[in-house]
């Protein structure tokens, strides 16, 4: 029934409307249209059925370059998500990447889970992993400042994490506890830097427009800032 009610919203929303990705997200997650083993599951499907409906359900990113989703633990115990991205997310654009996030994070803060909690480690990771990534492995479609990096980091909600890609070891801040590998995440550096760094803006609109629609995404102001820097 998740077709159907797609051209539902659609007549409510209009056709590719970012309303559409969360709403449908939101009503698979609650396990509307079938049970699931258990709420992660349901988020985790709930999620890639809103980042295919952004895609045009006519690339890979939504099955393989968003491959998980995780529970990590903040650092008094509570529960936030972590997803995990690889290559082809590339294929998704940049929007698409950073828009996942947010349909994510509105269903994380839907099911009352925390924020993501980043270590000055983890945050000094990125910048590494990104001028790594960019300078020995590809270029960047958009290589954020040292500055813009650690400002997105202090602010996402969830944490954006990967699997290892390359044969490279980051060149430093490696064996953090929150971070698996110790390798070069390239669907990490494609979300982070072609994905939200890049996309900011636009994303800062489909969040505007969201909430004048009545969805609740309180986590996301800080692309304003963000813009000035």
């Amino acid at each position: 029934g998740i077709a159907e009610r797609i051209i539902e919203l659609e007549k409510e929303f209009g056709k590719l409307d970012p309303a559409v990705c969360l709403q449908i997200a939101e009503e698979v997650a609650k396990q509307k249209f079938c049970q699931f083993s258990s709420l992660l599951q349901a988020i985790d499907a709930g999620s890639r059925i809103g980042f295919a409906y952004i895609t045009l359900g006519v690339v890979s990113s939504p099955i393989e370059g968003l491959t998980e989703i995780k529970i990590a633990k903040t650092k008094d115990g509570k529960e936030y998500f972590s997803p995990y991205y690889s290559g082809p997310v590339r294929s998704a654009g940049g929007t698409g990447a950073a828009f996942s996030l947010v349909i994510i994070d509105y269903l994380r803060e839907l099911f009352g889970f925390e924020k993501y909690d980043p270590t000055e480690e983890e945050i000094k990771r990125a910048v590494t992993e990104l001028v790594d990534y960019h300078e020995k492995i590809t270029n960047l479609q958009y290589m954020p400042t040292e500055e813009e990096t650690i400002f997105l980091m202090r602010n996402i909600p969830v944490q954006i994490n990967g699997e290892a890609s390359e044969k490279l070891e980051v060149s430093n801040y490696k064996n953090l506890e929150r971070i698996e590998t110790n390798f070069i995440r390239s669907g990490f550096c494609l979300t982070l830097g072609e994905g939200l760094a890049q996309k900011a803006a636009k994303i800062k609109r489909y969040i505007s427009s969201l909430k004048g629609k009545g969805f609740k995404i309180s986590s996301w102001d800080f692309l304003e800032e963000y813009l000035k820097i």
